[in-house]
């Protein structure tokens, strides 16, 4: 035994506590420091644990943290003789000690006593189950009696550390901040207020003729009308949509919201009497031209919202019942860039950087309006944006402000298009160029020479997947071999909704449901499967004042968007069959062949992961193409069954022997 081991064995006989002990023994503290951190704790009333690391200058262990409390917990529990609280362990739900401080004890008698109600129980015996850092606290008791009296129940105590209690009421008091804050901002919203003081009888209907022009004019620039229009902003930005519809109605004034890719009803039906005011107070902000209504107009609006800018691209339109305005809102501080924050799967991601990081070729992102393209060409040039390189971009608009590159806006009527703007590039010494978008021979003929000349090209293309973009190059008039030669590969992509972690249902999908996707339940009978939780419109308000609508994505079912891609790296194969003029599918086929996944086979992984839900794959990725090619290579793959190694046939979905 060593000359430490007699004094250690004596410190431990002292009357410290088995987790003091378990301190000494660990050699995290002495005696002389353990009989120190006690004698401080009792004098000042600061929890042991937080002493001991101010004295030791070292954190404890989550192991040692978990058996102080559980000594605590023992402790407090022989102290008072009830049951001691243990919220890491004890299911708690936050909902309903939230809905009983609310309805019956109120929170400055939890705040006073220390105390919080967990539960009502309606059975034999009523009763509130509550948790307090005193039990015997007389006047706490007192208090809670007299409460429970009137609704005849009787109180049941719990005993709870100092520091769980004041977890939970911070996180009552700050969960009743974010509904307090959510109510300001829906009353701030709130147009009834302002449809009530607008003098309808004085705006007349909305018609053809020019007669009504002034009364609009005159209407737009009423408070009401201008509060108005400035709430269907606000609330837009509150909501993180991303396009605002203004759109006239036979008997009413529409407005809709684009959130998460899919359009929904922002506000009851609006008086058709209000539509040439609200028109005119939008084409006044946006700088055009109120007194033209018989054709088109694109503006901008450009607003500041909680200390950022945020720019509306405002679109007007004639219709049957009057112009429609469409909204698009380019908000830089609501996209994260960066590739590896779209890209949720690594083998993608790779594949993805690593042609990002050729210096020179050009690689295409298709996919339709929407579905984010912008969104991922800026993060590849931010993946390439570096003081030693030059980076220029073509864009019609300049959706995002990205520090450290040159950013051109396209001006047709200037003269300055894409091919154009692309031309004056060449000269200006670049390292990467990206083409907002190849809409014309021209532009397609500039970027596959400026590919061919030792720059990297970025730009989009309208196809729905990754070998269709070759077949459109080629309609532009495009040599295929020049094609081949400059690509490095293509990028067809969609968007679909995340469904809501916080509310989604697990269910088991039927056999039939599977087999339109091309799964079987033999394959993914170990996976959990998710739908939406979404309640109809109809029910929102009642689940609203019911206290049942989720937080998280208001009843929707889904919460933001996550990216689906399919990644077509150009292979020595993928080249000569391009330049050969290979039909589409021999294309498509030949890229599944070398490991290429399809946006049907990337989504299906995300429902496999719990990112999404089938029903937004076959809304959003479903194809009868896509179908096949993803059978044609599960096929190919799988002539082998995984559970009873018999031989398969390619046309079985399933092996025969298994079912």
């Amino acid at each position: 035994m060593t000359n430490s081991s007699p004094r250690r064995a004596l410190v431990l006989q002292r009357s410290f506590s088995p987790f003091g002990n378990k301190l000494i023994q660990a050699g995290y503290v002495d005696g002389e420091q353990m009989q120190q951190a006690l004698a401080e704790s009792r004098r000042s009333g600061r929890a042991l644990t937080d002493v001991l690391e101010s004295i030791t200058g070292q954190q404890l262990s989550p192991e040692l943290l978990r058996q102080y409390k559980k000594q605590q917990l023992f402790e407090l529990k022989i102290l008072y003789g009830v049951e001691s609280l243990d919220p890491e362990l004890d299911t708690i739900s936050n909902q309903q000690m939230g809905h009983l401080i609310d309805t019956l004890i109120p929170v400055d008698i939890c705040r006073r006593h220390q105390l919080v109600p967990l539960s009502r129980d309606d059975e034999e015996e009523p009763s509130v189950l509550v948790a307090m850092v005193d039990p015997e606290n007389l006047e706490a008791q007192d208090d809670l009696n007299r409460i429970l009296r009137q609704k005849d129940l009787k109180l049941k105590r719990m005993v709870i550390t100092v520091e769980d209690y004041q977890r939970l009421i911070s996180g009552y008091l700050d969960e009743k901040v974010a509904r307090e804050k959510q109510r300001d901002m829906e009353e701030a919203v709130d147009v009834q207020t302002d449809l009530e003081e607008l003098d309808l009888e004085s705006l007349e209907e909305d018609s053809e003729q020019e007669a009504d022009l002034n009364e609009a004019v005159q209407d737009a620039g009423a408070a009401p009308v201008i509060a108005l229009v400035n709430k269907i902003l606000v609330k837009a930005l509150q909501e993180g949509v991303s396009d605002i519809h203004v759109e006239p109605q036979e008997e009413s004034l529409r407005i809709r919201f684009r959130r998460d890719g899919v359009l929904h009803e922002a506000f009851p039906k609006l008086p058709k009497k209000i539509l040439p005011a609200v028109t005119a107070r939008f084409k006044i902000i946006a700088e055009l031209d109120i007194a033209e209504r018989r054709l088109p107009q694109d503006g901008r609006i450009r607003r500041v919202f909680q200390g950022r800018k945020i720019d509306f691209r405002v679109s007007t339109l004639p219709s049957r019942y009057g112009e429609k305005v469409v909204l698009r809102i380019l908000d830089n501080a609501s996209t994260q860039l960066g590739i590896d924050q779209l890209i949720t799967d690594s083998e993608t991601l790779e594949i993805v950087r690593e042609m990002a990081s050729r210096p020179y070729g050009m690689i295409l992102v298709t996919g339709p309006t929407g579905s984010g393209k912008t969104t991922t060409l800026y993060s590849l040039l931010s993946e390439r944006n570096d003081p030693g390189i030059n980076i220029s971009t073509a864009e019609d608009p300049i959706e995002y402000a990205l520090p450290g590159i040159t950013q051109v806006q396209v001006i047709r009527e200037k003269g300055m298009d894409f091919a154009s703007i692309l031309r004056a590039f060449l000269r200006q010494d670049p390292d990467v160029i990206l083409v907002g978008e190849t809409r014309d021979p021209e532009t397609a003929k500039t970027a596959i020479e400026a590919a061919l000349t030792g720059h990297l090209v970025l730009t989009t293309l309208h196809t729905n997947d990754a070998a269709g973009a070759i077949a459109r190059l080629e309609e532009m008039g495009m040599e295929l071999f020049q094609v081949s030669s400059s690509l490095i590969g293509i990028l067809a992509q969609r968007l679909v909704r995340r469904v809501c972690p916080d509310c989604r249902l697990p269910y088991t999908p039927s056999s039939e449901e599977l087999a339109r996707f091309g799964l079987t339940a033999i394959g993914e009978s170990e996976l959990t499967f998710y739908k939406a939780n979404t309640i109809p419109l109809d029910q929102l308000s009642s689940a609203r004042s019911g206290g049942t609508l989720c937080k998280t994505c208001q009843g929707s079912g889904y919460k933001g968007r996550v990216g689906v891609y399919e990644v077509m790296r150009i292979s020595e194969t993928l080249q000569k069959l391009i330049s050969e003029g290979a039909p589409t599918e021999q294309v498509k086929e030949s890229a599944v062949d070398e490991g290429m996944k399809t946006l049907l086979a990337y989504s299906l992984n995300l429902v496999r992961q719990g990112y999404t839900t089938l029903d937004e794959v076959e809304r959003v990725t479903f194809t009868d193409t896509g179908l096949e090619a993803e059978l044609k290579a599960r096929r190919k793959t799988s002539l082998v069954c995984s559970t009873c190694s018999a031989e398969l046939k390619q046309e079985w979905l399933s092996c025969p022997y298994c079912l």
